[in-house]
């Protein structure tokens, strides 16, 4: 039976659903739902007891693209976020207005990132220019210069080192915050890394090294304000320093240092955090194959396939794929040819 949703913030919403008829064909008369999306009350007394239950939405939805795939979260992040662009209409005051805003913005941005995981970079963008249009509307001047953070992690994927290297740069210059700033050096040292750049490269890690220490120093300050808002950037990778300058040594050619600095990053990760742990270990596996450690790189490929499939995440595809060609270099090692063997199937159903 096939529905369609039309949501719109302020020309109210339509559901309709077509039962089928005995030949599989649409009945003449469909079932028809409409209604209006509610406004908060400018009488409230703000929007944060409100807003309360939207916030934990998201950050359950965040754990969901833990455990499923983006097409499993899209749609919830989709109508949610609709459902916030009503409650910011003319009924509310200004300063909750621009509360709703904010939180609809950060559903936008991260809708963005499952469309990337989804495998549509176009999609991705899409969603990423709607995030800063809500976000400058809520009166948050920052945001813009995350999007280009968020520009800067397709190209890294898409294995565009120059195009890495000026978002990342485009985000720090930007941006007055620290975390901001921090990620932004982050994938601008990954970019270099891509090009070969070794200085420029360890330059930038070191950097952001300094200025999430620096956010990290903020946000404990702040103390609970720093709770009001939804904390941008992973929640799930425990280790996120030592994943980039791990992955930064794998792409300069440096593999022993590479392992070393991934090296029991994935035991720090929670079982729940099942895309990060799977991420994390077809990264592990790779430097280590690299490295020539063969049977340790195999004995990971496991926990990546096992998870695989349920995710239908783009970008550990990508990193699975390269993991296939480097263990298909060893066509006689039995563990190998298993390995890549397990592989090919995972990507088959994936796809």
């Amino acid at each position: 039976m096939p529905w369609t949703l039309r949501m719109s913030a302020d020309e109210g919403n339509h559901f309709v659903a077509y039962d089928e008829g005995a030949l599989g064909a649409p009945l003449v008369t469909p079932t028809v739902m409409s209604w209006q999306t509610a406004s908060l009350p400018a009488s409230s007394g703000g929007a944060s007891s409100a807003l309360a239950p939207f916030a934990s939405l998201f950050a359950e939805c965040r754990g969901l693209g833990q455990t499923f795939g983006p097409g499993v979260v899209i749609q919830i992040l989709i109508s949610s976020m609709n459902a916030l662009r009503g409650l910011a209409g003319p009924a509310a005051g200004e300063t909750d207005r621009e509360a709703v805003l904010r939180l609809a913005a950060r559903y936008a941005e991260y809708t963005g990132w499952m469309s990337q995981e989804a495998g549509d970079d176009r999609a991705s963008l899409w969603w990423t220019d709607r995030a800063v249009g809500l976000a400058t509307a809520g009166g948050d001047t920052e945001f813009a210069a995350y999007t280009f953070v968020r520009r800067a992690d397709i190209a890294l994927y898409r294995m565009d080192g120059r195009s890495t290297v000026e978002y990342a740069r485009t985000a720090e210059e930007r941006s007055r915050t620290a975390r901001i700033r921090g990620l932004a050096a982050q994938r601008r040292a990954q970019g270099h890394a891509l090009l070969g750049q070794d200085a420029e490269c360890f330059r930038s890690l070191d950097r952001a090294a300094d200025l999430m220490a620096r956010a990290a120093q903020e946000e404990h300050e702040a103390g609970a304000a720093a709770g009001d808002e939804p904390v941008i950037g992973s929640m799930h990778l425990a280790g996120l320093a030592d994943f980039v300058a791990g992955w930064c040594l794998h792409d300069l050619g440096r593999t022993d240092e590479a392992v070393g600095r991934l090296s029991g990053g994935l035991d720090r990760i929670p079982v729940r955090a099942r895309s990060a742990r799977a991420r994390y270990a077809a990264r592990l596996a790779l430097a280590l194959a690299e490295a020539g450690d063969l049977r340790s790189a195999c004995a990971i490929v496991e926990a990546v396939t096992s998870s695989a499939p349920v995710l239908d995440s783009a970008t550990i595809r990508v990193d699975l794929q390269r993991l296939a060609r480097r263990l298909n270099r060893w066509p006689r090692d039995p563990d190998a040819k298993l390995a890549a063997t397990r592989i090919a199937e995972v990507l088959h159903t994936g796809l």
